[in-house]
C-alpha cells in the first residue's frame, strides 16, 4: 500500500501507549518520517518488544509511564531530552460490562486511564513544547464517543470526555501556537482483534460501508497528517477514521 509521505526531521513526538497496537504503528511511522520519538507505555514487556522492533531507528527512546500517576507523568516530562513538538495521547484500556454488571473499579480504572490520563500527561508536558516550532496535540477518541455502545458506559464516557477536552484545548491553546485534534477510530485490526473468531470479525466488517475493518497504518496516517504542517489550520476537529460507520 502506498503511504502518505511526511517529514518530521528535527521534531520530537511523544506517543503514550506507544509500545503496542495502534500506538506502536504511530510511533513507527513518526520514526520513519525522521522524528525523534519517545515511546511511553505502562508495560515493561511491551516496551522491550518495541525496543527490539525499532532498533534500526537511533532516535527512538523508551520510557515506562503510568498515565494515572501524576508523579510518573512528571518524571516523563523531566527525563525528556528534547523539547516536544507533538504529543499523541493514545494510552487506553477497556473493562467492558453492561451497566448492571459493571463494578465501581471497572468504571474508575477506565476513566482514570482514558480520560484523566490524557489530562495528566498533557498538563505535565505542556511547558516542554518547543515555542520555535508548531505544537500539536492529537488525542485518541473513538467512534463510540459519538453514538454510544452497549457494555461500554465507562469507555464511552471517557472517550466523549476526550472529545470535549480536545475542543476546549483547541480554544484555549490556539493563540499559543498549538492545534488540538482528536481521531475517532472505528473497527481496527490489531493483534487483539485478530484473536477473535472469524465469524465475529466478518460480522464487524459487514457493518462498515466499505465492508472491511481498518488498519493501524490508516490510523497512523491520520495522526501524522494532524501533526504535520499540512494540517496547520485544522484545530478542534474530530476525525473519524471508520470506513463510514457513523454515517
Amino acid at each position: 500500500m502506498n503511504q502518505l509521505q511526511f517529514n518530521f526531521t528535527g521534531r520530537h513526538a511523544v506517543v503514550t501507549g506507544g509500545a503496542q497496537g495502534i500506538g506502536f504503528e504511530i510511533a513507527r511511522r513518526f520514526a520513519e518520517s525522521g522524528a525523534t520519538v519517545t515511546v511511553a507505555d505502562y508495560s515493561p514487556e511491551a516496551l522491550e518488544m518495541a525496543r527490539n522492533e525499532l532498533a534500526a531507528f537511533k532516535s527512538v527512546y523508551f520510557q515506562r509511564l503510568d498515565v494515572t500517576d501524576r508523579a510518573s507523568c512528571t518524571k516523563l516530562s523531566e527525563t525528556l531530552e528534547a523539547p516536544v513538538n507533538v504529543l499523541v495521547n493514545n494510552a487506553g484500556i477497556t473493562r467492558d460490562k453492561s451497566l448492571a454488571k459493571m463494578t465501581d473499579d471497572d468504571f474508575d480504572r477506565v476513566i482514570q486511564t482514558n480520560l484523566t490520563g490524557v489530562y495528566n500527561v498533557t498538563k505535565a508536558l505542556l511547558a516542554k513544547f518547543d515555542d520555535a516550532q508548531p505544537k500539536r496535540i492529537v488525542n485518541m477518541a473513538s467512534i463510540v464517543a459519538l453514538y454510544g455502545n452497549f457494555g461500554q458506559t465507562n469507555y464511552v464516557a471517557a472517550k466523549a470526555g476526550v472529545v470535549g477536552m480536545t475542543k476546549t484545548w483547541a480554544r484555549e491553546l490556539g493563540k499559543r501556537g498549538f492545534t488540538a485534534n482528536a481521531i475517532a477510530p472505528g473497527f481496527i485490526r490489531t493483534k487483539m482483534t485478530e484473536a477473535m473468531p472469524k465469524e465475529v470479525l466478518e460480522g464487524l466488517a459487514a457493518k462498515v460501508p466499505v465492508q472491511r475493518m481498518g488498519l493501524p497504518t490508516e490510523i497512523a496516517a491520520a495522526c501524522l497528517f494532524l501533526a504535520s504542517d499540512a494540517a496547520a489550520y485544522v484545530n478542534g476537529a474530530v476525525l473519524s477514521v471508520d470506513g463510514g460507520l457513523v454515517l
